[in-house]
């Protein structure tokens, strides 16, 4: 083999073939690049979906055990002996007020609000030393649960309203007007009539004629509900890569009061 084949042999590519094989690798880089990015947004998304899933489904259980204790220790609780018995030792309702709550709220006065949709008070047991209340409040045009949980003394509202704090964010069930109305048109099984979805709804135990803890037990009275059905809308923070539109789970759950009526 002379010296010229020995040349021809070993040269490179030419300047033709590097630029196609770069503009190749280019392309082949960014397709890798780009699918890389989208399952990125992906997994971030559908890990928020499920974040919000988890801490609604939590929020879910832990009314659910806050309502079923609701209304202990009864007034019988303790010694007929004992007729003096401090009304923050027992539960004078499951639920904390009126419009017939029989504990005077303030001097002369009686808790006239009623639980709601979006607004509730469990009156329940205190680490066996005491009666605790517990609220729940989704307040019109925001999207934060908040819970507040006290002892048991004075006013049921004035008193959880200064212990209200943020349990679960982007609760959509009582949003604002214009962020339902977003949400419809993307969801538009959602919200009938684009009115706000209670997060609260109850069923009342069978009338009967017996005045039950001062509060007469006919009718719908809050001493006499008994199951609470729970319902929460919760939107994702970041949109949909695939459609642009921000994610939405609605929970449901069903809060039996184990408690017979004081």
């Amino acid at each position: 083999m002379n010296n010229a084949q020995i040349k021809r042999n070993q040269q490179g590519f030419t300047l033709a073939e590097l630029l196609v094989s770069s503009v190749v690798f280019l392309l082949m880089a960014g397709a890798a690049f780009s699918l890389l990015a989208t399952s990125s947004q992906r997994f971030k998304t559908d890990s928020q979906v499920l974040t919000s899933f988890q801490e609604a489904r939590l929020g879910i259980d832990q009314i659910s055990r806050d309502i079923a204790d609701g209304g202990f220790p009864p007034h019988n609780h303790f010694s007929t002996l004992n007729a003096v018995t401090p009304v923050t030792s027992y539960a004078a309702t499951p639920f904390a007020w009126g419009p017939a709550y029989p504990v005077p709220c303030t001097v002369g006065g009686t808790c006239t609000p009623t639980p709601s949709g979006f607004d509730l008070i469990i009156e329940t047991d205190y680490d066996g030393t005491g009666v605790k209340w517990i609220r729940y409040q989704l307040p019109a045009g925001t999207t934060t649960l908040l819970r507040a949980e006290v002892p048991k003394l004075g006013d049921p509202v004035v008193s959880t309203d200064g212990a209200l704090l943020p349990y679960i964010q982007n609760v959509m069930n009582n949003a604002s007007s214009a962020q339902i109305a977003a949400i419809r048109a993307a969801y538009p099984a959602m919200f009938p009539g684009g009115n706000p979805v209670p997060i609260f709804s109850y069923t009342f135990d069978a009338p009967t004629s017996a005045l039950v803890g001062g509060c007469s037990a006919i009718g719908a009275a809050p001493c006499n509900i008994r199951d609470v059905d729970i319902v929460l809308i919760v939107q994702s923070f970041d949109r949909d890569t695939k459609t642009q539109t921000l994610r939405l789970v609605e929970l449901h759950g069903l809060a039996h009061r184990l408690n017979p009526n004081q």
